[in-house]
């Protein structure tokens, strides 16, 4: 079954995300505790977000 164009159904998202997803390497067990919080993805997103704005403030 063909994928549809500009179907409904699936991820929506209120704002773009990169095509590319960020990949990093964690401690073994960590990726499995990290699936059983609740709204992890969310929660990993600001706070990269937030980091990211501290150490621009930081380097300037």
């Amino acid at each position: 079954m063909p994928f549809q164009k500009k179907h409904k159904l699936g991820f929506t998202s209120k704002q773009p995300f990169d095509k590319d997803p960020v990949c990093f390497k964690v401690l073994p067990g960590i990726k499995d505790k990290l699936k059983s919080v609740p709204g992890w993805q969310e929660r990993l997103r600001e706070f990269v977000d937030t980091l990211v704005v501290e150490v621009n403030i930081e380097s300037d």
